[in-house]
């Protein structure tokens, strides 16, 4: 697969990896796990589950999904919870390290890190992103993130940018970046956000002329950063109103900047024996819900962040269970049957989470992956 990059200082053309991340294959619906290694994952509720933040879990959940043949691991960055009854996402792990750990321990998997860019030099960002991606093989990627909620923003003594210039700022982040990963000798950096003298990093990455990027800006900024700068847009969209989203983005990318760019979704899975069952175990995650912090959250991405926007309200459920993000709940065949319908409208690949991550996965891996292969989903 030919993956091109957008114009930027010289760099142009198309390329392919040196080894190909796996993001690429030719699988019709790529397949990840999302948010494991926050506390909550994908759900803020008290209702009772195994899922802990430990390392050993950690590694089952990652072990698992590359034994299963997924594609992907991504994480959410966190530097602080969002109060509430739960604290959701309070305890985590960083997420470069955790990448790091995951890639020395899994063979095939893609494995991200989520990056804030405002909380971390481009210098350092590009060389420990090279390291994972030496330690991977060629595996690793990156979801950049332009920092959205002002608390974490304030923990590192930083004022809160407007919307659009946190993708102005994104775009000099990257911009030095690339620099970095592809440039032979020294090169000087004069811009709003960044200066730096005689910059240089070695080695470059395994991947060229970079990791596989990431980025799930959904507002008229976000739309034109992934456009021209990353493989992947992720996006939570009702079904019904992704393909002319997915449509809209990849003509701009296209169209704009000679690239392509895939789009995926995040959602929660719900999977039980029968559907009565399933659609129990949802509304116990929601009458045990934390209405607290998704209260907390949605006052700030109702006034902070323009990616959800007016769907703020009618989704306020779906941030008790599922961080927004669709809910597929059902047995392994109405499961399935959502995921082909993700693909129909147009998704590239899903990354998803569960109540119970270890288990969850291990049934979502024996009960509904043989069907979404007998379905032409998966290979």
């Amino acid at each position: 697969m030919t993956l091109p990059m957008h114009q930027a200082d010289g760099l142009l053309g198309h390329y392919k990896p040196v080894t190909e991340n796996p993001v690429f294959n030719d699988q019709k619906l790529k397949l990840g796990v999302f948010s494991s290694n926050c506390s909550g994952g994908v759900i803020m509720s008290d209702a009772p589950t195994d899922f802990r933040v430990t390392w050993d879990q950690q590694l089952q959940i990652a072990r698992t999904a590359d034994r299963l043949g997924m594609e992907a691991m991504v994480p959410v960055g966190r530097w602080t919870g969002f109060g509430g009854n739960t604290d959701f996402n309070g305890v985590c792990f960083e997420t470069y390290t955790w990448a790091a750990g995951l890639a020395q321990a899994t063979e095939n998997i893609g494995i991200f890190t989520t990056t804030h860019l405002p909380t971390i030099h481009p210098i350092v960002g590009a060389k420990m992103a090279t390291t994972i991606d030496h330690i991977s093989n060629g595996r690793f990627g990156m979801n950049l993130v332009m920092g959205w909620f002002t608390p974490e923003m304030e923990l590192f003594g930083r004022k809160q940018l407007e919307h659009d210039e946190r993708y102005a700022f994104g775009q000099e982040w990257i911009d030095f970046a690339m620099k970095l990963w592809n440039e032979d000798g020294t090169f000087d950096v004069d811009g709003t956000h960044f200066t730096s003298h005689g910059a240089k990093a070695y080695p470059k990455p395994v991947q060229t002329p970079r990791p596989a990027l990431l980025n799930a800006g959904a507002s008229p900024a976000g739309q034109e950063f992934s456009a021209r700068n990353v493989d992947i847009n992720l996006i939570a969209l009702p079904t019904e109103e992704a393909p002319a989203y997915i449509k809209g983005i990849k003509q701009l990318a296209n169209d704009k900047y000679e690239r392509d760019i895939d789009v995926w979704t995040y959602c929660l899975v719900i999977c039980r024996e029968t559907e009565k069952e399933a659609k129990a175990a949802q509304q116990a995650i929601i009458d045990a819900g934390d209405w607290p912090g998704a209260n907390i959250i949605m006052d700030v991405l109702g006034i902070q962040s323009q990616s959800f926007g007016s769907q703020i309200k009618q989704f306020q459920e779906r941030f008790i269970a599922g961080w927004g993000g669709p809910n597929l709940v059902g047995t392994p065949e109405q499961v399935a049957e959502q995921f082909h319908e993700l693909s129909e409208a147009g998704m590239g690949g899903a990354i998803f989470g569960f109540h119970d991550y270890a288990t969850e996965l291990e049934e979502f891996g024996a009960e509904v992956m043989p069907i979404m292969k007998r379905n032409g989903l998966r290979h």
